[in-house]
Order: structure tokens, then C-alpha cells, then sequence
């Protein structure tokens, strides 16, 4: 590129608006538009001197000078700055074309899968961090001792995304993971999800499949031996690439922490469950490509605490944890509320599942929840109207959720002041909270109202 001035179309997205920061930083002349702004993007935009004056569309701010368009996926098809920028012959990118552009001549690292690419992500950056190799990255959540969630620079060699299943943008239905054309690639799980957009499992398998066939000959294919349809995919790949699988490595808990037991010794980690482990495992296999060691790898990962609202301890007193999670997919709520419950036996343990997503609120894919909150001693969803309006899906009634979930003694809210007043008159004492949502409960400040339960 020659110009260096780019013009993002919804910078408020959780990964636009970190992308607009990178580039900032990295030197550009950034600009940009929303309809509406919401904190941490609103306070974060503002901090750089990137937040929009004016919250809206203005299609009459667009001219010839602009060197790119940045199309977040939040804009529609209608957008007026788009019909503006087309107008004007403008180059318009979609948030992972933009991306790749600027890293395709870096040994790409691309994390996929239908749970834990973040947490795999975090663990991989934080390794690479702890063992001073300069990274460019592009990773989900907000990271302890990192300050923004994209970083794109001239000098790193290596960049590392979290590889996303959903659609590129109005204007690109493949899957953004697929733009990014990976030289070692991870798979760490596949469950159906995003069903308005995958309608039959078979599609969302598919572009797992041509997730991995990308993988070059002289690339590496990283993938959890202990999912059956990952299994399955990548045996199906006849490739020449490097194939390496991994599951749950050999550890112990110890007065509920969680040690992992290696042929370089012992290390006690910060972070525990199953499915935490499988992600750190598969993370291992990533540094080893990029030459990192075993032992380096263990001593850096022991200091590893997680990702932001991943399995993230946010109240704790005497006898009482309480935990957030982005958990929405069924397999994810198996595995968090299993991860919980074993390092924590002896504890009641309240699971708390938010129906948020297209598909978690579609009355066609509630049954794929069957079982999946078994092992909580007492299981609460709660879902808001407010949502499926918002959605256009069909209202959902207690019974619904109550026969797909198959779990007895559920309780199911729809109402956000009697769901607070609920767990605000449990007695917590030698109890666990897990609160399980790709949302916020309808605003709820969940760390502070942790915090505020009575023992």
C-alpha cells in the first residue's frame, strides 16, 4: 500500500475496534462510523482518539483520498458507506482479509475449532511472550500483560489468529478462517453451531474440512485425537503435511490444584479442567513447531491464568468460588461444569446457563443441550425475550428448555430481577457459582455481584 489512511465501517465490533487500535499504532491514519457503541470498544476507541464524534452512518465523510475500507460484519448489505465506497471505487476489505494482507509473508499460525481457540490462542501467545519471540497476533479476548487484542507490526516473522468458524461479511459468506491460509493449523473441537448459518451439520463440517486441507505439505496439522468428528476429518486428509494429535496430558489434583505431571518434572498450573488441559496440550505442539522447548514451554505455561471470561474466577471467599465463562455451545457447557465439578468435588456446585446465540435461542437446536448440565447440582437457565425479538425467533416457554435439557430440578428464568433475587437468597457457603454466557445476562455486572452473595 502506498497510502496509509483506512476508514472502518462498524469499528465498534470487538474485533474491528482492536484492529483500528493495531492499526493506529502501527501508524495509520485511522477513521471510522457505528450505529451504536458499547464499553469496553466505546472506552478503548476513546482512549486512542478513534471514538466517532457522532454515532451513525455518513456517507458524505467517504472521498477518493481514502486508501481502504474495512467491513466490519455487524454492517448490512445496505450500508450507505458501502454503497458510497463501491460508488467511489474504493478497495473494500472484509475484518480477516484486511488481516492476512497484512501478515501473508509471516509464518501463519491460525487456531480453529468449535471451542477453546482462545483459550489455545492466550496460551500460545503467553508461551511465545514468556520466551521473548516477537509475535504478531490476532486472539479473541483481552490477555493479561497484553495491551490491545491485534497486533500487526513489520518486524514479528510469526502471526498467530484465532481462527473463526462465522462468516467473513455482508459482502463474503466463507468462513473467516478460511482467508487465512495457515501453515500450521489446530483444530480443537467440532460441535454444530451457528445453525442460521449452517443449517446441517454436514456444511459446518465441511469447512473444517477445508479448514485443514489448506495446511500446505510443508505445513503442520495440529488436532484433538479425542473429538470423534476431528478425528474422522483429519484422518480423511491425505496430505503430506506434518499430523500431530493430541489429548488430556498426564496430571493430578492436589488440594484443588491442578499439576501436571511431565517427563521434565512437575508443574503446578494456575488454570484446570479437561478440556484446559487438552487446550494446553494442543498449544505445547503449536510452540514445538515454532521451536520452542518442552521444558521452556512448562515453565512458562505454569504461569498462565487465562483468558478473560474463560473458566475466569471473579468472587472467592471462605469456601466459595464463583467463575464466568463464554460457555454458550453444549459440548462447552459439558466440559466446563465437568471441570469444575472434579476440582471442586465435595462443593454444591450452581450452574448458570445464558441462552444468547442465534442458535442457543432456536427452539430447532435445544435438544442438542440434552445432558449437558448433568453433573451441576442445580442447573438455572435463563434466556430474555427481549432476545428473541431481537432475533425474530419464535418465544420460547419454561417447558421448552426444560424437555431439551433433560435435567431434573432445572430452574428457568426469564425475568432478570427474579433470577438476581434468586441467587441473592441462596446461602454460598461450601458452594460453587459458575455463571455460563456468550452475553451478560442482561446487563448484569457479574463480578460485582459475585462478590456481593452472602455466604
Amino acid at each position: 500500500m502506498t497510502k496509509n489512511r483506512i476508514h472502518f465501517i462498524a469499528i465498534g465490533g470487538s474485533a474491528m475496534h482492536n484492529l483500528a487500535i493495531a492499526l493506529h499504532l502501527k501508524g495509520y491514519e485511522v477513521t471510522g462510523s457505528d450505529d451504536e457503541i458499547f464499553d469496553p470498544a466505546r472506552g478503548r476507541l476513546d482512549s486512542y482518539g478513534l471514538l466517532p464524534e457522532t454515532f451513525g452512518w455518513f456517507p458524505e465523510k467517504l472521498d477518493s483520498s481514502i486508501d481502504s475500507i474495512i467491513l466490519g460484519m455487524h454492517a448490512r448489505g445496505d450500508n450507505p458507506e458501502l454503497a458510497k465506497a463501491k460508488q467511489l471505487g474504493l478497495k473494500i476489505y472484509s475484518y480477516p482479509e484486511f488481516l492476512y494482507e497484512q501478515s501473508k509473508d509471516k509464518l501463519c499460525v491460525v487456531i480453529g475449532g468449535s471451542h477453546g481457540k482462545t483459550t489455545i490462542t492466550a496460551m500460545i501467545l503467553h508461551v511465545l511472550h514468556h520466551c521473548d519471540v516477537d509475535t504478531d497476533y490476532m486472539v479473541g479476548a483481552k490477555l493479561e500483560g497484553f495491551d490491545v487484542m491485534v497486533r500487526l507490526t513489520e518486524a514479528a516473522k510469526i502471526m498467530v489468529f484465532e481462527g473463526d468458524e462465522y462468516l467473513t461479511s455482508a459482502l463474503d459468506p466463507r468462513p473467516k478462517f478460511h482467508l487465512y491460509k495457515p501453515d500450521i493449523a489446530l483444530v480443537s473441537g467440532i460441535a454444530w453451531d451457528h445453525i442460521n448459518v449452517f443449517p446441517a451439520f454436514d456444511m459446518y463440517i465441511d469447512q473444517f474440512r477445508i479448514f485443514m486441507q489448506m495446511v500446505p505439505d510443508s505445513g503442520a496439522l495440529i488436532f484433538c485425537n479425542d473429538d470423534k468428528e476431528v478425528q474422522k476429518v483429519a484422518g480423511s486428509i491425505t496430505r503430506e503435511m506434518k499430523k500431530f494429535p493430541y489429548s488430556v496430558p498426564e496430571h493430578k489434583v492436589v488440594e484443588g490444584k491442578t499439576i501436571l505431571v511431565t517427563n521434565e518434572g512437575e508443574f503446578q498450573l494456575k488454570i484446570f479442567g479437561k478440556h484446559n488441559l487438552m487446550n494446553l496440550e494442543g498449544a505445547r505442539l503449536v510452540c514445538n513447531q515454532l521451536n520452542i522447548s518442552n521444558l521452556d514451554f512448562y515453565n512458562a505455561i505454569s504461569s498462565f491464568s487465562g483468558a478473560s471470561n474463560r473458566l475466569e474466577l471473579i468472587a472467592q471467599k471462605a469456601g466459595f468460588n464463583a467463575y464466568r465463562d463464554f460457555a454458550h455451545a453444549p459440548s462447552k457447557l459439558t466440559a466446563t461444569i465437568s471441570a469444575v465439578k472434579e476440582q471442586f468435588p465435595k462443593r454444591r456446585l450452581v450452574s448458570c446457563f445464558e441462552l444468547h446465540t442465534f442458535s442457543s435461542l432456536n427452539k430447532d437446536f435445544l435438544n442438542q443441550y440434552a445432558g449437558c448440565m448433568e453433573k451441576a447440582d442445580l442447573a438455572i437457565v435463563y434466556f430474555s425475550t427481549h432476545a428473541l425479538e431481537l432475533k425474530k425467533l419464535p418465544m420460547l416457554v419454561s417447558t421448552d428448555i426444560e424437555q431439551a435439557f433433560q435435567k431434573p430440578g432445572m430452574l428457568v428464568f426469564s425475568n432478570t430481577k427474579e433470577f438476581q433475587e434468586f441467587l441473592m437468597n441462596e446461602k454460598w457457603g461450601g458452594s460453587n457459582l459458575l455463571l455460563m454466557s456468550s452475553g451478560n445476562f442482561d446487563g448484569l455486572q457479574v463480578k460485582a455481584f459475585a462478590e456481593g452473595l452472602n455466604l
